[in-house]
């Protein structure tokens, strides 16, 4: 960091460090004492906190050794852990008392009732005789009371009598007084008017008039009749008219005494005796009245004042004359009210003495009523009594029954109260923890921290776990019902996801979870919606769903969340009012309490960063043997017994309603027995609950055993067809491990039961049910290896079928594990060095290491003897050609099995062991498993729908471009299709072809898909998007793509696989070459007999260069791609040149082929003179001329035929081998055991990736005893490192002396290996103990020691090496020994082991300087003369002094060739020996050396795959030197050959 600084700025530093066990004791007690939770074992609990979390770690580290899969244990998770626990036992503590509490309620009420019984029927008892006395005293009251009511009923009708005078005399009465009053009310209204005027009068107003000295008339002729009126006398004036007389004038008196005192004035007027008028007033007033001018209208316009006067004058006028005419009337009425009154005192007096009669019968009732009540009373309390009874018995009988078991009840629960903390934790560890996990690492966990709470004494019930804790079985079946697998590991997961704090984040490559969660939300209030990150408006189907309470699924995540779900995930929810919001983007969501988040990927693996997995609930939804089991049952009953499984699936749902009912009738029982108050008796609501309540219980029971004995019968039925079901599920399992093979190798449990459907249908049908099973097996499983094969490589197809057969048989039990880890790993440590002797030189060291390690299994005990005893036997099947046919000597071809027979030949001969598989697949499945199906463009088709993408996988060579475009041609599309290669700009085209093709119902071909990493999540939302309804049915997507772990694996999943590999022999290429070829090609030739064969050559060159691939590295160093177009362009030259030269141009010929169109894919400089070799021996002058005699190899069998049309070509093609000899391609015949080896090594590689290996055998060891045996097999014999210092002072850097710096460098890169094995071993083994955490580093180093290969820590800083580790390891001992000696001996040894010198180019390099220093060269003048001494037999021995120049070397291993000691020169490998040890060798440095052009230059290389790396140094990290080797024959045979010298072998 302090040399890059940079990396501080720009990088985020991982600085997380794990808890110690003292900050999750610390943390732990903090939260739980600042809860105040009440715990009776407080220290223990708080260490079984630290040792949950420290628990889980290690099995986190285990998983990811297992599965590849991360799971990070946070400091997050641990305060999840704390914080489940306290709410967990906060909620079973309320729950486990509320249930304890409405039992002992519910006995206690039961307890009354039976109490209530006996008391009940005592009262009744008591009650009886005092009934009876009332009885009697009711009857005698009764008598009384009859003849008082007769009296009674005289003195009543004699009232009524005078009741009927009076009322008589009251309505004649009420006539007379009707009459005047109708009179009367003539005159009412004016003088209510009047009144009503008076009122508004103030005073004032009179005031007004009275200081009037010349009043106006009107005023004057109110006042005067006013005053007329209240008769007072007018002042005598003399006429101001000058008549002379005297006139009365009452304006005067009406100012001296009307209104002089205008309230009294006021009060006279309301006041006034309208009734008692005189007459002499009245005759007075008469006049006035007619008058005009004395209308209250006129009046008023003289004064308010005068008009109520004159309106008041007038109105008592008027009803002067009224009552004068109504007071003969009154007299009347005054007269009939005396009559009515003397009626009313008779009335009275007669009712008065009806009141005493009636009060003294009164008083009789009301002792006959208190008598009777008290009877009805008694009555009611003996009814009530013996309802009561009827109650109680009821009450009894219905809950009788529950008695004993509510008792137990509450015991149980009691008891469960004291262990409750002890279940909660183990619970809330499940609920924190494991959701990641798989079923078997989830037990584990459980099993550890039920025994670490009994080590801390902490109760809790036996064998507690998160489903006997929080399960509700209700529930669970209604989870079931809705689609949730019904296994341990899915049914944890519903628990999870019920109970997590944290909204779950599925991983669902299968889809189970999708669907059970989409069930269950069918189900809600507010329904749910279904949504992916792809969409555009995801976020708006989100907002709603937070809104609106709605559950949200948001299906096909990635590795990576949207950062706008952050608030969402971590529940940022903000108090406003009185609910919540929650701020989603820029917006602000209300945020209902009904809603829910469920997240699903269909990533077989993901990889979640800590960050993400903080935040969610991870869950691990892949599906279980178990559960798929279970699903294929239910399939294929389905189908072949619809009648069951329709009644099982009602059944189901039906005993799912029925025990929801039952838990409901019971709490609702207990519920009203706990909140009823007082007598429960008293009520008929609460027994009548409960007695209808136990009537449906009972009901319900009943139902329930019937369906009991009901599913019971289906199940034998529906097992019955379980080794179909577990034969699906093993078959499944197979398919699913094939991603490891390749990731292009990708089916969905969709696809598979989609599969599985329609082989049912399909299969042949049959009376014999056992007959029928064996069918269905057996048809399913072709169906399925035939689907499965048109998308596999060649190389896999043979792989496939051993790998579903071992599954097959594994079901069967009919496999040994340790014999299968021998037959994949083979032997694991060397059982040569310290056991038997090698009996035989033909043997070999590795034969002899795999035959004594076969000896160690079981079935093979005393193998290695009679090996030895019968080894003749044994060399012939060492001879055999075919020596898998042959039979194995003495008694072992009777005793093993047809596994145990692959182990020998494994041992015996490698390069049989793929023919061996081939016969033991065929034995035990079948031969239809070893002959895939061809490729068939039109069946694959025929298996799409518009919505199903159609895969090609790529290989190198091969182009289906051309198949798809004349596939459309046949089927009438080509107008409707288009094609695009996909690279860098092209998405958006894409794009827009796969909507445009969608509406018009064409195809689109993407070629080269894994071209364009970036648009691959494009692609595959493109696919999630495609909707049948919205689009042609004739729509399809085709893509090509090679290999690639970018591709989707949702469109992988679900997509028609197919692979076109280019044809695999000699002979198919040709054919296939000239099937393109016409004979119109042959007639543009302007010089057939030259082009002809030339052509025929090309074609062979083809097929040559492209079928020496499968030899490995002798045929090529690295594996081209040549390909059609290739050829292609070679023959469009070829007939360039024919028919525009005179003399063919072969060189330019050659050069074009081997340099340009086909070189031009070569970059290895060996492959490049390799190719221009092979060329040459076709496109040369003499298979022109002498092309009757010249032959292309030595068989004989392969030249340019004499052929004049395609046809005779073809035809002579055909004549060819189907499997080439070796010499076809310049090769020695040893190199088909090289490819056959190699063959069967691949496929053993492959297995090891589709077998789950265990530790095996009988001997019970686990795979990590055998990881620790091996790890402590190889600490004990490690050396120690090499004392740097003292190797400074040993060889001091000199100048005359380069070897000096050669053995310090080589002992310092030793050492860091040494170093390196020597930490990682004791960690190692630390970390498999559980002392420390188990990184990833060191689980790949377990791993390797436990299948024998080299650890990719120890490879980084180790030599160059292909060998297994057992053979590594040995080889490193040997080389540090080397180094030892010479370390020892304190200068350069005589002689030198060059396969044991980790970088053999500086000790080349090193000598030559010692020679130029020596002899003051120049060293870019000096080379090596290389001398073989193949005098020498032992070089350690006979060459004990050093040459005077340049070094002995020996070590060197040649393949294609042997070094004849004899003759001195190279010549043709032995049969069965691919490797040979070349003499030991001189080199020495020579000045401008010649080279000698009849030497071979054999390359010389590390290890045998020749392929390497240039370093920055400029050296080949493989290549070391060319060594020239003697020989008579032309190099090319050599070069063709493959020759090449090895330092170190793969064994």
């Amino acid at each position: 960091l302090r040399m890059f600084p940079s990396l501080v700025n720009c990088c985020t530093i991982d600085w997380f460090h794990e808890w110690p066990a003292e900050a999750l004791y610390s943390v732990a007690k903090q939260q739980v004492l600042g809860a105040n939770v009440e715990l009776p074992n407080l220290e223990g609990t708080l260490k079984m906190f630290q040792t949950i979390h420290q628990s889980v770690e290690v099995a986190s580290q285990g998983f990811f050794k297992a599965t590849k899969r991360n799971v990070y244990v946070t400091p997050t998770s641990y305060l999840e852990l704390l914080s489940s626990f306290m709410k967990t036992l906060a909620d079973k503590r309320l729950q486990v008392n509320t249930q304890k509490n409405r039992y002992a309620v519910g006995l206690t009420k039961i307890e009354d009732a039976e109490g209530a019984v006996a008391g009940l029927q005592q009262m009744l008892t008591e009650k009886k005789p005092a009934l009876v006395k009332t009885q009697k005293e009711v009857g005698e009251m009764m008598i009384v009371i009859k003849q008082d009511k007769a009296d009674a009923e005289a003195v009543s009708t004699a009232v009524s009598a005078e009741e009927a005078a009076a009322s008589v005399k009251s309505e004649e009465v009420q006539v007379v007084k009707d009459d005047a009053q109708r009179d009367l009310d003539e005159a009412l209204p004016a003088l209510e008017e009047a009144v009503q005027c008076l009122k508004k009068l103030k005073k004032e107003h009179i005031q007004e008039i009275k200081v009037l000295a010349n009043p106006p008339n009107g005023v004057r002729l109110a006042c005067e009749c006013c005053s007329i009126m209240f008769g007072l006398k007018p002042v005598k004036k003399q006429d101001p008219g000058g008549s002379g007389k005297k006139i009365d004038d009452y304006w005067e008196t009406s100012q001296k005494v009307l209104l002089a005192d205008p309230k009294k004035l006021l009060d006279d007027l309301f006041e006034f005796d309208k009734d008692n008028i005189p007459e002499s007033r009245i005759s007075l007033i008469a006049p006035y009245m007619d008058r005009e001018d004395f209308d209250p209208a006129a009046i008023k316009k003289a004064s308010l004042a005068c008009e109520a006067i004159c309106m008041w004058t007038r109105a008592m006028y008027k009803y002067h004359f009224i009552a004068k005419g109504v007071e003969p009337k009154r007299i009347m009425l005054r007269q009939a009210e005396l009559e009515l009154n003397e009626c009313q005192e008779k009335l009275d007096a007669a009712q008065e003495k009806l009141r005493a009669v009636n009060a003294k019968i009164a008083k009789l009732e009301s002792d006959f009523n208190a008598a009777v009540a008290k009877q009805t009373e008694l009555q009611d309390d003996m009814n009530l009594c013996e309802v009561k009874l009827v109650r109680a018995h009821k009450l009894i009988g219905g809950l009788g029954g529950e008695k004993a078991r509510w008792g137990q009840n509450v015991k149980d629960l009691g008891e469960m109260s004291d262990l409750l903390p002890g279940d909660c934790i183990v619970a809330a560890g499940m609920v924190s923890y494991v959701g990641p996990f798989t079923a078997g690492v989830r037990v584990e966990c459980a099993e550890l921290w039920r025994a670490e709470l009994v080590k801390n004494d902490i109760e809790h019930s036996p064998g507690c776990s998160m489903h006997s804790v929080l399960g509700e079985p209700v529930k669970i079946q209604q989870w079931v019902v809705c689609s949730l697998p019904n296994d341990a590991l899915s049914i944890e997961n519903g628990i999870i996801i019920d109970r997590s704090r944290r909204w779950p984040l599925m991983i669902d490559p299968q889809r189970q979870a999708n669907k059970y969660i989409k069930n269950m939300g069918k189900d809600t209030e507010s329904g749910i919606d279904v949504c992916k990150l792809t969409e555009k408006n995801f976020l708006r189907t989100l907002e709603l769903g937070i809104q609106f309470g709605k559950w949200i699924l948001l299906e096909n995540i990635g590795l990576n969340l949207d950062p706008a779900l952050e608030p969402v995930l971590l529940q940022q929810k903000v108090k406003d009012g009185n609910g919540f919001i929650i701020k989603l983007g820029d917006k602000s969501v209300t945020y209902s309490d009904a809603f829910k988040f469920f997240m699903t990927t269909t990533l077989p693996n993901p990889h979640y960063s800590p960050e993400t997995s903080v935040k969610v609930t991870l869950l691990n939804f892949a599906i279980t043997p178990t559960g798929l089991e279970d699903q294929m049952l239910g399939i294929v009953v389905a189908k072949e017994r619809p009648d069951l499984e329709e009644q099982k699936n009602e059944l189901v749902v039906q005993n799912a309603k029925m025990n929801k009912d039952l838990k409901e009738i019971e709490d609702d029982i207990l519920k009203l027995l706990a909140t009823s108050d007082g007598d429960v008796l008293a009520d008929d609501t609460l027994v009548n609950k409960v007695t209808s309540s136990k009537e449906v219980s009972n009901d319900i029971n009943q139902k329930k055993v019937v369906a009991k004995v009901t599913e019971a019968n289906i199940d034998v039925a529906r097992e019955s067809y379980r080794p179909v079901a577990y034969r699906t599920a093993v078959l499944f399992f197979c398919i699913v491990e094939l991603s490891n093979v390749d990731p292009m190798y990708q089916y969905s449990l969709q696809w598979f039961q989609k599969l599985f459907t329609i082989a049912v249908d399909a299969s042949p049908k049959s009376d014999n049910f056992q007959e029928r099973l064996d069918i269905l097996k057996d048809f399913f499983t072709e169906s399925l290896y035939q689907n499965i094969c048109r998308g596999l490589f060649e190389k896999d197809k043979t792989l496939f079928s051993f790998a579903l057969c071992t599954r097959i048989l594994a079901g069967d039990n009919k496999i040994d594990d340790a014999e299968l880890r021998y037959l994949l790993i083979g032997p694991t440590s060397d059982m040569v060095e310290h056991g038997p002797p090698l009996p035989a030189d033909w043997v070999g060291k590795p034969r002899w290491n795999e035959i004594l390690t076969v000896s160690t299994l079981p079935a093979f005990h005393g193998f290695a003897d009679d090996f030895v005893k019968l080894l003749p036997d044994y060399r012939k099947i060492y001879d055999s050609v075919q020596a898998d046919k042959e039979p194995i000597p003495g008694d072992w071809d009777g005793r093993l099995s047809s596994l145990e027979k692959l182990c020998f030949i494994r041992a015996m001969r490698m390069d049989c062991l793929g023919a061996a598989v081939i016969t033991f697949i065929s034995d035990q499945i079948g031969q239809k498993f070893v002959e895939p199906p061809t490729f068939d463009i039109a069946k694959s088709f025929a298996d799409s729908v518009n919505t199903t993408p159609l895969i090609f996988i790529l290989s190198p060579g091969t182009d289906p471009v051309a198949d798809v475009i004349k596939f459309a041609e046949k089927l009438g599309l080509l107008k409707r299709f288009e094609s695009i290669s996909l690279g860098q700009g092209q998405g958006p085209k894409a794009t827009k072809m796969i909507e445009n093709a969608q509406g018009t119902g064409g195809w689109v071909l993407l070629s080269n898909c894994h071209l364009m990493e970036s648009w691959m999540s494009n692609l595959e939302a493109l696919v999630e998007q495609l909707n049948p309804e919205n689009m042609s049915n004739n729509f399809r997507l085709w893509l090509t793509s090679m290999p690639a772990k970018t591709f989707p694996v949702q469109v992988l999943q679900n997509g028609v696989k197919m692979t076109n590999e280019p044809p695999s022999g000699l002979r198919a290429n040709l054919l296939r070459s000239y099937s393109v070829i016409t004979d119109d090609v042959f007639k543009q030739s302007l010089k057939p007999e030259v082009f002809k064969p030339l052509l025929f050559g090309f074609c062979f060159f083809h097929a040559v260069v492209q079928d020496r691939r499968k030899f490995g590295p002798i045929g090529w160093n690295i594996a081209y791609g040549f390909t059609p177009e290739d050829l292609t362009v070679c023959k469009e030259q070829l007939m360039l040149f024919v028919n525009q030269y005179e003399e063919v141009p072969y060189k330019v010929l050659n050069f074009l082929g081997a340099k340009i169109n086909y070189g031009g894919r070569v970059t290895d400089d060996k492959d490049k003179l390799l190719i221009s070799c092979i060329l040459k021996t076709y496109m040369c002058r003499e298979a022109v001329v002498e092309k009757d005699t010249y032959r292309y190899s030595t068989s004989g069998m392969y030249y340019p035929p004499p052929a004049e049309s395609v046809a005779e070509f073809i035809e002579f093609i055909r004549g060819f081998p189907l499997f080439p000899m070796p010499e076809a391609f310049g090769l020695h015949e040893n190199c088909n055991i090289t490819c056959a080896q190699d063959e069967a090594s691949r496929l053993l590689s492959g297995m090891q990736s589709m077998v789950q290996l265990g530790g095996g055998g009988e001997g019970g060891m686990s795979a990590e005893d055998v990881q620790d045996e091996a790890a402590v097999s190889i600490q004990e014999r490690l050396p120690k490192p090499f004392p740097l210092d003292v190797c400074e002072t040993k060889f001091p850097t000199l100048y005359e002396e380069s070897m000096n710096t050669v053995v310090k460098q080589e002992c310092l890169r030793y050492n860091k290996l040494l170093w390196k094995m020597i930490s990682t071993l004791k960690d190692f083994r630390k970390a498999i103990k559980g002392l420390i955490v188990m990184t990833g580093e060191l689980e790949g180093l377990g791993k390797s020691l436990f299948v024998n290969e080299q650890p990719e820590m120890w490879i980084k800083v180790g030599p160059l090496s292909l060998k297994p580790l057992s053979s590594w390891y040995l080889d490193i001992l040997a080389r540090v020994e080397f180094f030892q000696e010479w370390y020892d001996l304190g200068k350069a040894p005589p002689v030198f082991w060059v396969s044991g010198i980790f970088f053999p180019q500086s000790f080349f390099t090193g000598a030559m300087q010692n020679y130029a220093r020596k002899f003051n060269e120049e060293i870019d003048l000096l080379s090596y003369r290389h001398t073989m001494r193949d005098d020498v037999i032992d070089p350690k021995k006979e060459l004990t002094v050093a040459p005077v120049n340049g070094v002995y070397i020996y070590g060197i291993f040649l393949e294609g060739c042997w070094w004849d000691s004899e003759l001195h020169k190279l010549n043709d490998s032995k049969p069965k020996e691919l490797f040979t040890d070349l003499p030991s060798l001189w080199f020495c440095p020579v000045r401008n050396r010649e080279i000698t052009l009849a030497d071979y230059r054999c390359p010389c290389y590390k290890v045998v795959s020749r392929k390497g790396t240039l370093l920055t140094t400029g050296h080949s990290t493989n290549f070391v030197l060319y060594i020239e080797l003697n020989t008579d024959i032309i190099q090319d045979k050599w070069i063709k050959a493959g020759v090449a010298a090895f330092l170190a072998l793969r064994f």
